[in-house]
């Protein structure tokens, strides 16, 4: 493959649809192909690969890929020598960070990690979780789970599980208690360390990386644009929260101008009526693809 082909590592699984749609926005398309590994991008500067967000940082520090998308809590598990780009705050659910949570049956007698001495945890977060309770100074036996983590301490397969939550609800629908959060985690952007060092691949990634932000940021943006009398700017502009100064534009009627803003889409059922009050004609709010 060419050097001047950068190898991109896209998460197989939970993280998988929701990666491939925030490259949509950022302006490249991946297209899947049903049983196959290797997604097209229509991008020449670009090959792109599968791979469980559990391996990417090795295939990555290994330089089978030279740049990937995986979690914090999966580099940390593996103490893979990486160089982190950024942080992509976005998951399958929410764009909030996660949590891995220390949890118990919600009838067991444990208040605090302190109190499982000589006790056995399930988890897929193995590594860290061996660590974490050797930082506190309590002895666990950490054993991996396969999956439905869940379900093992509820049916006494184990005295407590170190799981991932975003929101909580299957913890609770289980049954279970959290007693202590070991760690948040997010998507990082990571890059092979020879990679970042060659001139070409630092520069896409950067590329990458400020368009993918672009597209994270723009999520919970819209844009505005409205006539308003002249007379009211001042008052229109006291109750606009933009993100910089409206952009103001005179129009071919001195009385009025056309302002134009990007603010938060929460709040602009507060500000669409205000500005009506105010004079304001011809509102219109579109979504926005990235802000950079």
């Amino acid at each position: 493959m060419s050097d001047n082909t950068l190898r991109l590592g896209v998460p197989k699984g939970s993280l998988q649809d929701a990666t491939i749609k925030l490259f949509a926005k950022a302006g490249w398309n991946i297209r899947l192909h049903h049983r196959n590994y290797f997604p097209d991008i229509d991008d020449k500067e670009i090959s792109c690969s599968l791979a469980r967000a559990q391996e990417m940082a090795m295939y990555v520090e290994q330089g089978t890929f030279d740049v990937g998308l995986t979690g914090k809590d999966w580099i940390m598990e593996y103490d893979s020598d990486v160089v982190v780009v950024d942080d992509l705050i976005y998951s399958k659910v929410s764009n909030r960070p996660a949590r891995w949570v220390l949890c118990v049956n919600g009838n067991s007698p444990y208040k605090r990690p302190e109190d499982l001495e000589g006790k056995t945890i399930a988890t897929e977060l193995t590594g860290f979780t061996k660590k974490y309770f050797e930082s506190i100074g309590v002895n666990v036996d950490v054993s991996f789970s396969w999956g439905t983590t869940e379900a093992k301490v509820v049916e006494g397969l184990c005295d407590a599980i170190v799981e991932i939550t975003e929101t909580g609800t299957t913890i609770k629908a289980n049954g279970l208690r959290i007693i202590a959060e070991l760690m948040q985690t997010n998507t990082q952007l990571i890059a092979n360390r020879k990679a970042w060092e060659d001139p070409f691949k630092r520069k896409k990634i950067e590329q990458i990386n400020m368009l993918l932000q672009g597209a994270l940021r723009a999520e919970k943006l819209v844009g505005m644009k409205m006539n308003l009398p002249k007379a009211a700017l001042d008052a229109a502009q006291a109750i606009m929260p933009a993100q910089t100064s409206p952009t103001i534009a005179e129009l071919k009627d001195e009385a009025w101008v056309s302002a134009e803003i990007v603010v938060d889409e929460s709040v602009v059922r507060d500000i669409i009526p205000q500005l009506k009050q105010l004079g304001a004609e011809a509102i219109i709010e579109y979504p926005l693809n990235k802000v950079i």
